[in-house]
């Protein structure tokens, strides 16, 4: 296992402390690979959807009409989740 160390603030210090003791986490590192883990986990459903749409939008899939209808919206609520990422 590789070791990071990183300087914090005070305040953050003492959110992480409270955070760590409050969330039943065993020390500071547990706290840190959980944020990581989730953050990790994010990104890769990120580019899950990303996939899926781009699949969706080159319409290389055979789909009926009633079906690509009820995609809309869900495609739709997709892209507004992730519109600050999709921005340059």
């Amino acid at each position: 296992m590789t070791t990071i160390t990183i300087s914090l603030p005070d305040s953050l210090k003492e959110f992480v402390d409270t955070e760590v003791s409050t969330k039943g986490f065993g020390n500071v590192s547990e706290y840190f690979r959980g944020l990581l883990r989730d953050a990790q986990s994010k990104a890769q459903e990120a580019r899950f959807e990303a996939l899926l749409l781009e699949g969706l939008a080159s319409k290389a899939i055979p789909l009926d009409a009633n079906f690509r209808a009820a995609l809309d919206g869900k495609v739709e609520a997709i892209i507004a989740k992730h519109a600050d990422r999709m921005r340059p």
